[in-house]
């Protein structure tokens, strides 16, 4: 029997309880997973608290893990037992020691990366794939701005973008966070605390402002991420971890320099086998070129993940979380 991190009701970190749950013999074109790694990420905690419906109560958080293939439904034809795999995937079901999952969603890792590290990235790391490489495709002479700078996902954007050759601005909430992020390529780490974010991005770019801004905090930077844009700029809304953008006139974005927004998720940037290969493939090339390194500022027993959760939603992370089945 294994176990795995349920929810019965939407709540704080308290709703979810360690349980035993068995895993059935793997369908029709699924593996089943000995789950060696899971990641923790903001979405997470959408589900958790019911922004986002799971789809059935109760119901096992997570998108993302790392493991081991071990045993094959029919039909599949691309793994074997005993194959080391990654996943940032829907459904949710990824705070758990083993699984089911459909081998279409897997990848296989390579052997200079490790579980901790896959279960780290995936998700993060191909949310920074489709920010810089699809929805605006930073290029050398570009100005970003990344909020949450010294996150999971900021760390990856501001080292991925400093190599394509971009200056990078982030916003950061301490001065241990602003070292963090300048560690990993961030050229103006911006303390949002002690400093006015927009202010500071119009200085520093003689009031033209920046190329793009990627926004996971949502309703308490969304108007300022505007401000801070160039004529024609992109305003990536990817997240809402201060809550949900407030209704506006889409007049607004005309009004402050006729901006494009868009709001994504990663999960419509790996819809094919194709999309999902490809952004895989490039975040690998990547850490494998130590071009971007993959920072774990936290691991935690996946029992105790009611603590991670906490931690994440005060702001006591920095990097990528990682939980141990």
């Amino acid at each position: 029997m294994s176990f795995a991190i349920q929810i019965h009701e939407t709540g704080g970190p308290e709703v979810m309880r360690w349980e035993p749950m068995s895993v059935v013999d793997p369908e029709p074109g699924q593996v089943r997973l000995r789950q060696t790694a899971v990641g923790l990420n903001y979405i997470d905690v959408y589900f958790r608290t019911g922004l986002y419906p799971l789809p059935q109560m109760p119901g096992v958080l997570g998108m993302e893990a790392a493991g081991v293939v071990e045993a094959l439904g029919a039909e599949v034809q691309d793994l074997s037992v005993g194959d080391r795999v990654a996943y940032a995937a829907t459904p949710p079901g990824a705070y758990a020691q083993e699984r089911n999952m459909p081998a279409e969603q897997l990848v296989k890792l390579p052997d200079d990366i490790s579980d901790e590290t896959a279960a780290a990235m995936m998700l993060r790391g191909m949310t920074a794939h489709y920010l810089i490489r699809r929805i605006h495709a930073v290029k050398p002479g570009d100005t970003v701005l990344i909020h949450a700078a010294a996150g999971g996902v900021g760390l990856i954007v501001c080292q991925w973008a400093k190599h394509l050759g971009a200056t990078v601005i982030g916003t950061v909430g301490s001065a241990e966070k602003a070292a963090l992020a300048a560690a990993h390529g961030c050229d103006h780490p911006i303390h949002y605390q002690e400093e006015d974010f927009v202010a500071r991005v119009r200085e520093l770019t003689g009031g033209k402002g920046v190329d793009v801004v990627y926004d996971s905090v949502g309703d308490a930077t969304f108007m300022g991420s505007l401000d801070c844009l160039r004529s024609r700029g992109m305003m990536v809304s990817f997240g809402n971890a201060s809550g949900a953008v407030k209704p506006f006139a889409p007049g607004l974005l005309a009004q402050k320099g006729g901006l494009f927004l868009t709001r994504p998720s990663l999960f419509h940037y790996i819809s094919t086998r194709e999309e999902l290969e490809w952004a895989a493939r490039d975040l690998f090339e990547v850490v494998q070129q130590g071009v971007v390194k993959i920072e774990i500022g936290q691991r935690y027993a996946l029992k105790d993940v009611a603590k991670a959760h906490a931690d994440l939603e005060a702001r006591r992370t920095t990097g990528s979380t990682v939980l141990i089945p």
